[in-house]
């Protein structure tokens, strides 16, 4: 597929974006989030410089992420142990079973 070509607003700037049209929804839904929690830490903190509200949304974006890593790294571990137990409790029964 051809690529877009879209503006996307972040911080009263505006930036030319080459993207798959696949992926367009999902910038532009990034780009409305950011600009909201860029509203909040302004409303929120009376922070008005636009790089520091930059650093709040991008550490807090960062943050968010960090959690999601350990939440999969969790239950792919959990799952792994799901399946050796059930591999421990197959080959425990296994002279037992016939096919």
């Amino acid at each position: 597929m051809e690529a877009l070509f879209i503006k996307i607003k972040i911080s009263d700037r505006i930036y030319p974006m080459q993207v798959q049209p696949e992926d367009e929804t999902f910038v532009r839904t990034a780009s409305k989030i950011l600009a909201e929690r860029i509203r909040g830490y302004q409303k929120k903190l009376g922070i008005q410089d636009q790089q520091d509200l930059l650093a709040m949304v991008a550490f807090d974006c960062l943050v968010a992420y960090l959690r999601v890593q350990e939440a999969e790294a969790t239950q792919t571990n959990e799952l792994i142990q799901r399946i050796a137990n059930w591999s421990n409790d197959i080959a425990k029964s296994g002279s037992a079973v016939s096919i």
